[in-house]
């Protein structure tokens, strides 16, 4: 079943006039369901993980266009992963739904120096969780000069705390380029959201899918073929194998096509 993202993605492909095509990526087919070449594709290899906290995706236009967008791997990985695009002058009302709900806790991720102090929280509140509301990490997905805009551009967002990460460690992400290493990829930021709200097995799955989605990127890019037994296969095969993920054993490529 397609997910949010490629859903999205979807929708912006029926409304445009011309193909989009990625900038320094391989022109080449791509498979639907992971946006990798054929002979590289990762989706019998894709998480699927029942999570308690949920994830909403705030996309700048072209976000979800991009293949390079790690979003789309967070909609893989949680089930609960919803997305929408932002416009300055409009909002979709599902979205207002869904910070409505009240099964929901919506936080929007965001660094702490950019929101009123009294609004700005570094924990996912356990009084709430204790009260049956289930976090929903709002993220603002796109350039950093986007999620500011987004940021603030969104009076709806207004009315919600502020959760501001303190990582400890730089971007691992490597299919753009970022001025700072402090600047973390969206699936990153995801992944220490989650081990904020407990989902410890969800970050880790998190943290060993985007540098295998890196590697086969790569590869397809440069016409390399897959390494099956490397480190980033082995790492999320032994997270399978703890019970933290569902995945299917894969000996070898999902399958090939002749040039």
């Amino acid at each position: 079943m397609p997910h949010a993202v490629s859903l999205l993605r979807a929708t912006r492909l029926a409304g445009s006039t011309k193909p989009f095509l990625s900038r320094g990526g391989f022109k080449r087919e791509r498979c639907a369901g992971c946006r990798l070449l054929p002979s590289h594709c990762l989706c019998a290899l894709r998480p699927s993980m029942d999570t308690r906290a949920g994830v909403c995706l705030l996309m700048s236009y072209i976000e979800p266009l991009k293949p390079t967008n790690t979003g789309w791997l967070i909609a893989d990985v949680v089930a609960d992963t919803f997305a929408f695009g932002w416009a300055r002058t409009e909002v979709d009302p599902a979205l207002l739904a869904l910070m409505a709900d009240p099964r929901w806790q919506p936080y929007v991720v965001f660094p702490g120096q950019y929101a009123e102090p009294e609004r700005v929280v570094h924990q996912v509140d356990p009084a709430l969780a204790a009260a049956g509301k289930r976090p929903l990490f709002i993220l603002l997905d796109g350039t950093w000069s986007e999620a500011r805009k987004m940021f603030s551009r969104s009076p709806y967002l207004n009315g919600l705390p502020v959760l501001s990460l303190q990582p400890d460690q730089a971007t691992q992400y490597r299919l753009r380029r970022s001025g700072r290493d402090d600047h973390l990829c969206t699936s990153e930021v995801a992944a220490l959201c989650m081990d904020l709200a407990g989902e410890h097995a969800v970050a880790r799955t998190l943290d060993a899918y985007l540098p295998l989605f890196t590697e086969h990127y790569l590869l397809a890019k440069n016409q390399q073929p897959v390494v099956w037994d490397s480190p980033a296969h082995q790492r999320l095969q032994a997270l399978r194998a703890g019970g933290e993920t569902r995945i299917p054993a894969v000996p070898g490529p999902p399958y090939t096509e002749s040039e």
